[in-house]
C-alpha cells in the first residue's frame, strides 16, 4: 500500500506542477499577446485569438474530409480524386445506384453513344503518331495518355523514380519539367520530354543563355525523344517558374546550375525569343543542336500571335514550323504561383484548345504540328473531351501525383508534403515506395488508355484517336447540351 501511495503521490505532484506551468504559460503568452502590436485580435483577445489561426490550418482538412461532398471540392473533388487511386491501385471502377455528378451543369461533357456501338472483335489498337517528322530523330509513339512537367526540386527523387519506372511499364513518356535532366529521370528507362524553361536549367551559360555544348551532350542520352521550349504554364502565365530556397539542395543546385539554398526565379521569357521570327529561329536552333523533335508549351490568352507565327510558318517554308504544341490551361498546376495569375490570367484549356486546333487547321499546319493538351485531366471524359476536340496527345502532372499517393493537402510550395511527393524531406519520403509507387504510376496510365477505349467504343469509334467533336456534347447554361462541333465547328483540314 505504501509503495502505491508513493506512486499516488508523485502523480499528485506531478499533476499540479503541470498545472503550475500551462498557467504560466498561458501567462506568458497573454503578457505577449497583449503587448505585441501587429495582430489586432490578439491584442484584444491574448490567448483565445491564437485558435483562429488553429482553426484556418485544420479546415481544409476537416472540409475535406468531413464536410465536403464527393463532388465539391476544388481544385479536385473526391469523386475524381477517387477513380484516380482506384485506377493506380488497379482495384475495380464500377459505381452503385447512379451518377452522382451534376449533368446539368453548364460545361459538363456528354458522349454522344451510338446505337450500334463497336464490338470487341471490332476494335483496333490505338494508331501511332509521328513527331517531327523533318527532324534528324522523329518520334512515334501510340500511347496518347503522357506524364506531364515536373521538375526534379519541385518534386522529392523517390516519388521521380517512381514516375521514371512507371513510364517505362505503361510505354508513356515522362516530361523533365524545367528543372533540369536528373540522373533520377533516366534511371527508371523511359522515353524523356525535355522541358527547356526561360532559365535553361541543366543546359545555360552563366548568363542564362542556351549553352549549346550542353545541349549536344544531354541529347546524346538516347531516352531523350523530345525537347519542349516552355514559353509560359498554367500556373503562372507571364511568369517564370518559382522554386523556394528549402527545396533548393545540393543536388538540385548541381543539376540546375545555380546556387544552393536560394530562391529558384526563372525569368518571365527566353532572352532569346521577343516575336515570332525569334522563337522560329531558336526552334530551329534546338532542333538542329540536338537533332531531337522541338516545340513549345505555352498557356494562351490570344490566338492573335499564333495566327501570326503560323504566317511566317508558310514565309520560311514547312520545315520550320515547331513539331509539336503543348497547349496548358490557365488554371494553375503543380508548382508554387502567385494566387493573383493562378485566378485570373490566361484562359482555361476547355476555351484555348478548340482555338488553337482551328488556328493550325485554317493555316493548313493541322498534320504538321501535334498538339498536346494539358490541365487538369485526371480523369477518361477530360481525356476524351481533348481527343475530341483535337488533341493528338494529352498530360497530365496531378493525375500521376495522385497516382503517387497525392492527398490534395496543398503544400505542394512548402517542404513539409505529407506523402513525401513535393519535399526533400527524408523522414517524410520514407512513406513514398518506389517498387510500390511505379507500379500504381503504370496502372494509372494503362488503366486511363483503357477507360477512354471504352467511351470510344461506345461513341462507335474502333480506337480514342478517332473520335471527333461530333462524339461529344457540352452543357449550355439553359441545361441544353449542344454538340461540340456546333459550339466549334470543324475546320476541314486543306
Amino acid at each position: 500500500m505504501s509503495v502505491i501511495s508513493e506512486i499516488l503521490g508523485l502523480f499528485a505532484y506531478a499533476f499540479v506542477a503541470a498545472i503550475g506551468i500551462g498557467a504560466l504559460a498561458v501567462l506568458v503568452i497573454y503578457v505577449i499577446d497583449k503587448t505585441q502590436t501587429r495582430h489586432a485580435i490578439r491584442r484584444n483577445y491574448p490567448v483565445i485569438g491564437r485558435f483562429r489561426y488553429v482553426f484556418e490550418n485544420i479546415g481544409e482538412f476537416l472540409r475535406q474530409y468531413f464536410f465536403a461532398m464527393d463532388r465539391e471540392e476544388m481544385p479536385f473533388n473526391r469523386a475524381e480524386r477517387a477513380w484516380v487511386y482506384r485506377a493506380a491501385k488497379g482495384e475495380e471502377n464500377t459505381v452503385p445506384f447512379g451518377s452522382t455528378r451534376d449533368l446539368r451543369a453548364p460545361g459538363t461533357a456528354i458522349f454522344v453513344n451510338c446505337p450500334y456501338p463497336i464490338l470487341d472483335e471490332e476494335t483496333r489498337p490505338t494508331s501511332a503518331v509521328t513527331i517531327g517528322p523533318h527532324s534528324r530523330r522523329p518520334y512515334v509513339t501510340s500511347r496518347f495518355f503522357n506524364i506531364s512537367g515536373m521538375s526534379y526540386g519541385a518534386i522529392s527523387r523517390p516519388a521521380v523514380l517512381a514516375l521514371s519506372r512507371g513510364a517505362r511499364k505503361a510505354g508513356c513518356w515522362l516530361n523533365t519539367g524545367e528543372g533540369g535532366l536528373s540522373p533520377h529521370h533516366l534511371e527508371g528507362g523511359a522515353d524523356i520530354v525535355f522541358q527547356m524553361g526561360t532559365a535553361k536549367y541543366g543546359v545555360r551559360d552563366a548568363d542564362g543563355r542556351l549553352n549549346e555544348a550542353r545541349l549536344r551532350e544531354l541529347a546524346g542520352h538516347e531516352q531523350v525523344k523530345l525537347i519542349e521550349v516552355k514559353l509560359s504554364q498554367g500556373a503562372k502565365p507571364g511568369k517564370g517558374g518559382i522554386l523556394p530556397a528549402a527545396k533548393v539542395t545540393g543536388e538540385v543546385a548541381r543539376i540546375r546550375g545555380i546556387p544552393r539554398g536560394q530562391d529558384s526565379i526563372s525569368p518571365n521569357r527566353h532572352l532569346e525569343i521577343r516575336d515570332a521570327g525569334s522563337l522560329l529561329d531558336f526552334i530551329a536552333r534546338v532542333r538542329d543542336l540536338s537533332g531531337r523533335p522541338t516545340g513549345f508549351k505555352t498557356v494562351f490568352g490570344s490566338y492573335d500571335w499564333l495566327g501570326e507565327l503560323c504566317e511566317e510558318i508558310h514565309r520560311r517554308g514547312i520545315d520550320s514550323a515547331p513539331d509539336f504544341i503543348t497547349v496548358d490551361s490557365g488554371d494553375g498546376g503543380t508548382g508554387a504561383a502567385p494566387m493573383t495569375l493562378l485566378d485570373n490570367v490566361g484562359l482555361p484549356l476547355r476555351e484555348s484548345l478548340p482555338r488553337v486546333v482551328d488556328v493550325l487547321c485554317e493555316h493548313g499546319l493541322r498534320e504538321r504540328i501535334r498538339i498536346i493538351a494539358s490541365g487538369k485531366l485526371i480523369n477518361p471524359v477530360g481525356v476524351a473531351w481533348a481527343l475530341c476536340t483535337g488533341a493528338d496527345f494529352v498530360n497530365s502532372a496531378r493525375g500521376f501525383m495522385f497516382a503517387l499517393g497525392c492527398i490534395q493537402a496543398m503544400k505542394c510550395n512548402k517542404n513539409t508534403c505529407p506523402t513525401g511527393i513535393t519535399t526533400h524531406n527524408r523522414t517524410l519520403q520514407r512513406g513514398l515506395v518506389v517498387t510500390d509507387k511505379a507500379e500504381r504510376v503504370a496502372r494509372y496510365a494503362l488503366g486511363m488508355e483503357k477507360e477512354v477505349a471504352v467511351i470510344a467504343h461506345s461513341c462507335g469509334a474502333a480506337e480514342p484517336r478517332l473520335l471527333r467533336r461530333t462524339h461529344c456534347r457540352i452543357v449550355q447554361a439553359s441545361g441544353q447540351a449542344v454538340l461540340l462541333s456546333d459550339l466549334f465547328p470543324e475546320q476541314a483540314v486543306p
